[in-house]
């Protein structure tokens, strides 16, 4: 109420001259989400915009003050990345009311009207490729099987995490069904295998449990993870008990977002594979999005059907994510200057 009243007794937010931006961030704890306020500020005022960058490390409440106090100092748009996808509506109701623009960056919005566009990577896709990468890891064609795996899931309060297993679990179903993989956990589903806040210790925990539980006398093969964070929990457990040792040859294991422990990881030939999701370039589209709104014209999209938040399908551009292992790592990741050689070795 009061956030209400101060809007309505200072009128329409004040424009800056070139126009402001309120880019709200889940967390600092991940390299990549860094990366992307980073990239964002830089195109942003580079194109001739102010911006506020704020990142909430992952509390809920205080993401939503922050988006709040955006709104009060009378940002033009907002770029946000929510860390609960469900819980902004009252504050964009407010927004829309102010006349702000929302971008959702990355994860979708959900259960409300007032989110205007959505850029983000073929979600659906990101689990096809992580799948993919541990099938063609594991050899599945030519191996005598069965092949055991275990499934890990991403947030439950992100809107991705469904469509990274979805994805996921078209490449892998179809050889669970034939009997060519088993999850000998049989632990299945978003509400089985979901790791609230991406949470690399959670992953680690239930790894170390799953493994006491179902592997004494058995050998896990391979682990679909959905983010690299997840990943290093998850051969932290696996070494623990000696796999990547003597005889123990370490499972496949996937990931997303190539950060930098992750690719080191890859190279000592831990990890198996990642995702690369070129950051820069969905900044890039993001900035274009805003332009476009606060100049007047119609950002440039190609998916208006995926993304169905519960009140709308949001208009979306969706960038094309890239596999990455230890055979392209350089030339993806070293090649395009995401990185610097340096930083890896």
């Amino acid at each position: 109420m009061a956030l209400a009243a101060g809007l309505s007794l200072s009128g329409a937010p004040t424009i800056a001259a070139d126009g402001f931006v309120g880019i709200a961030m889940p967390t600092q704890s991940s390299a990549r989400w860094i990366s992307d306020g980073h990239s964002m500020v830089e195109q942003f005022e580079k194109a001739g915009y102010k911006t506020d960058l704020q990142y909430a490390e992952d509390d809920i409440a205080n993401q939503l003050r922050q988006v709040e106090t955006m709104i009060l100092k009378g940002v033009d748009a907002l770029v946000i990345a929510a860390i609960d996808g469900t819980t902004l509506s009252a504050a964009l109701d407010l927004a829309a009311e102010s006349g702000i623009k929302v971008i959702a960056y990355d994860r979708l919005i959900r259960d409300s009207g007032n989110v205007d566009y959505y850029a983000t990577f073929d979600n659906f896709q990101v689990g096809v490729i992580q799948a993919s990468s541990l099938v063609e890891g594991l050899d599945v064609a030519n191996a005598k099987g069965p092949l055991n795996i275990e499934l890990f899931g991403g947030s439950p309060d992100d809107n991705n995490a469904y469509f990274f297993y979805n994805g996921a679990m078209s490449v892998l179903q179809p050889l669970i069904d034939e009997g060519k993989l088993v999850v000998q956990s049989g632990q299945f589903g978003m509400d089985k295998v979901g790791t609230l806040r991406w949470d690399g210790s959670v992953a680690q925990a239930r790894m170390d449990n799953l493994l006491s539980a179902f592997y004494t006398d058995k050998r896990i093969d391979g682990v679909l993870s959905p983010y690299d964070g997840l990943s290093i929990g998850i051969l932290s457990s696996l070494k623990g008990v000696g796999y990547g040792s003597g005889d123990m040859k370490m499972p496949i294991v996937t990931g997303q977002d190539a950060e930098v422990p992750s690719i080191k990881s890859m190279l000592a030939n831990e990890q198996y594979s990642t995702v690369f999701k070129d950051t820069r370039e969905l900044a890039r589209v993001t900035v274009g999005m805003v332009e476009a709104l606060l100049k007047g014209g119609e950002p440039e999209i190609n998916d208006t059907k995926t993304y169905d938040n519960g009140v709308k399908v949001v208009p979306s551009y969706l960038l094309k994510p890239v596999d990455v292992n230890r055979s392209n790592w350089e030339e993806i990741l070293i090649g395009s200057g995401y990185y610097k050689m340096d930083q890896i070795k």
